[in-house]
């Protein structure tokens, strides 16, 4: 009976929630009706009512850069980093410092790297990862690539020890993880410009600053997965190490740090691709490598030269990911007591062989030590003709041609300028309504600070042309990954190679995703949208997949013997049971949309990216954390709201 009781008011409560919540909505429309009556203040915020947070904010960082003197300890920090990059730089694509012996030649690294995939996971990993080098010569970007290597080889140690010590805090200190999760969360949701100009104000411009950028950007994961794997450990695990009488440093050694391993791993592999991804970015402070002549060639719209540079970034990213994820799998091999040294180390001797034999090579075959550019197999030019014959073909600008005049004329500029007619009022009420359907009265309250505390910055209109090309990618991302992910979901044969694509695709730095947007649609909004498009389908598409997979067998069954047709089981059984786990995928679409409209930046549009762009010629932190800060807000609200719903409706299907 009590429990009847309990459900019964758990649906009034629903009904009524529903029910406030399609008022407030009725309020937003009223208040969009009413626009031509309602006073210009009620409109937009009055000048006078916009507050200073960027004077506020560059106060403060004066204050702790000035008065405080970080700059004078981060400028330490900067020739202590600066020495550990002079020596990746110099044993890699041999910058002239200390130790001067360096660059290793290509045949050696390519070699070794074979043979590090064949340990991992035999010869098909053996051929990825020797064969990414061997490309990588051979199309003569040795040296970009090494200038990248060099930094990420900096960057990702550092963020693997800082991430596994605050990691290891948080587990250990809950009023730490407290104060720590939000931090992270804000971390994860602010676009990369804003990461950028503070590395180059607090360090040097170049690979120190770019180093620095990328350490911070990538800490957060490894936080994360530190903390989960360190709560997993069972019990039992913990017992036993206490009657083996350890101290508490052993057992961190010798019982929790070993059991969390796959965990730990796993946040390994997101620190080395962020690590890629961040990188690939600092082009636009000045990093040298493949990021860096990759913007140059895009700005000259060199799209061959551009695409060959992107598969090798593509190349080395994928080999980066598949190797660490081949790490996180493999066991741990033992051998029995008495077993030669030189058998438990062999591919360890056979790598430092190949390594010296290699390096004896290159002394005396040139190829063997570097290719120079007549020796390269660049077909960059011949690219770039095949390009603009499929360009230039009838049936391809007829096609795009069209599709981009539809997009901008029917859709998206109307759906803009629709955005940026709305009354601040009117679309503070509508995601008051959205957080109170999902949340009740918190997440609505939350939904609407968050969107005022933009209004109250003055970049409104900004920041509602960024959300207009998120929300508009992101709705085109559903209608293409929804059908596909459910499709693949009911073919085994389509399931596994669209995982596939799907893993590969996540790999993709994101610049790379500009390329076919410039190729296709040239430089405007349609160009932008198709590139937040692109990145946005993968995680739609993945979480589909695995949503309707996961639906336990035994209902599908049950549907069955009901008498269920194929339409029927789908629709009934599987997309409710697997609308959470779809949900997930739906949130990170638009964290990933979020991200990619900052780098659509670059192709030129007007939104916060653009002026976020824009401070990186000048010195104004409080102006560029508050333009990260309305992008990180935005994106927290759509997070809070879609993540709520999905762990209620988890709960309302007795799953989580």
């Amino acid at each position: 009976m009590a429990v009847v009781e309990t459900r019964m008011l758990g649906k009034v409560s629903r009904r009524s929630q529903t029910q406030i919540a399609q008022l407030i909505f009725a309020l937003a429309i009223m208040a969009a009706v009413a626009k031509p009556l309602l006073p210009d203040f009620m409109i937009r915020i009055p000048d006078w009512l916009i507050l200073p947070y960027d004077i506020w904010l560059q106060s403060v960082f004066d204050f702790i850069k000035d008065d405080l003197g970080l700059i004078t300890l981060t400028r330490g920090i900067s020739a202590g980093l600066e020495w550990l990059l002079d020596i990746t730089a110099n044993l890699l694509y041999g910058k002239r410092r200390w130790p001067n012996i360096g660059p290793i030649p290509w045949t050696a690294i390519a070699a070794v790297a074979a043979i590090i995939g064949y340990w991992l996971k035999g010869w098909p990993m053996a051929l990825l990862a020797g064969g990414t080098f061997v490309w990588v010569a051979l199309i003569g970007q040795w040296n970009l690539a090494m200038q990248t290597m060099s930094v990420i080889a900096v960057a990702a140690p550092m963020a693997f020890l800082i991430g596994l010590i605050l990691g290891i805090c948080a587990w250990k200190f809950p009023r730490f993880e407290r104060f720590l999760m939000p931090v992270l969360s804000i971390l994860q949701t602010l676009p990369f410009f804003t990461y950028l100009l503070p590395a180059v104000i607090f360090f040097k411009v170049g690979p120190t600053a770019g180093c620095v950028a990328t350490i911070i950007y990538a800490i957060p994961p490894m936080v994360l997965m530190t903390s989960l794997g360190l709560k997993k450990v069972s019990e039992e695990v913990v017992e036993a190490g206490h009657m083996s009488g350890s101290t508490r440093w052993q057992m961190l050694r010798y019982v929790y740090l070993p059991a969390a391993r796959t965990e730990i791993l796993v946040g390994v592999n997101q620190v080395i691709m962020l690590c890629l991804a961040m990188v690939v970015l600092t082009a636009f402070i000045g990093m040298p490598g493949l990021g860096a002549k990759l913007l140059s060639l895009m700005n000259s719209l060199k799209l061959g030269r551009s695409f060959e540079i992107g598969i090798t970034i593509v190349l080395i990213a994928v080999t980066l990911d598949r190797l660490s994820k081949a790490w996180v799998v493999k066991q741990p091999q033992h051998f029995e007591r008495g077993t030669p040294w030189w058998i438990r180390h062999r591919f360890m001797l056979i790598g430092v062989a190949t390594f010296l034999g290699c390096l004896v090579l290159a002394q005396f075959v040139q190829v063997a030590d570097h290719i120079t550019r007549k020796q390269d197999l660049s077909i960059g030019k011949e690219i770039d003709t095949v390009i603009r014959g499929i360009l230039a073909n009838d049936t391809v600008t007829g096609v795009t041609g069209w599709l981009r005049w539809f997009l901008i004329t029917w859709v998206l500029i109307p759906f803009r300028n629709a955005l940026l007619w709305l009354p601040t009022g009117s679309v503070l009420l509508a995601v008051a309504a959205l957080g109170y359907f999902v949340g009740g009265r918190k997440s609505a309250s939350l939904a609407v600070i968050f969107f005022a505390v933009i209004a109250l910055t003055g970049w409104w209109d900004r920041s509602m042309i960024t959300l207009y090309a998120v929300i508009s990618a992101v709705i085109l991302a559903t209608l293409i990954g929804l059908p596909l992910g459910i499709a693949a979901a009911r073919n085994k044969k389509w399931s596994e190679p669209i995982l596939l694509v799907c893993d590969t695709a996540q790999t993709f730095p994101s610049f790379i995703y500009l390329i076919p947007a410039i190729m296709l649609f040239s430089v405007n909004d349609v160009a932008v949208v198709f590139a937040i498009l692109i990145f946005a389908t993968v995680p739609l598409t993945r979480y589909t997949i695995e949503g309707i997979r996961s639906v336990p067998g035994e209902l599908l069954e049950a549907a069955d013997m009901s008498g269920a047709s194929r339409h029927q089981k789908l629709m009934k059984v599987q997309l409710p049971l697997a609308l959470p786990t779809m949900a997930v995928g739906f949130n990170q679409a638009i964290m990933f949309a979020f991200f990619m409209v900052i780098i659509a930046a670059f192709i030129g549009t007007q939104d916060l990216g653009q002026e976020l762009q824009k401070t990186l010629a000048g010195n104004n932190l409080g102006k560029n954390f508050v333009l990260g800060m309305c992008v990180a807000l935005m994106a927290l609200t759509f997070d809070h709201i879609i993540m709520r719903w999905s762990n209620e409706r988890r709960k309302a299907l007795g799953v989580g």
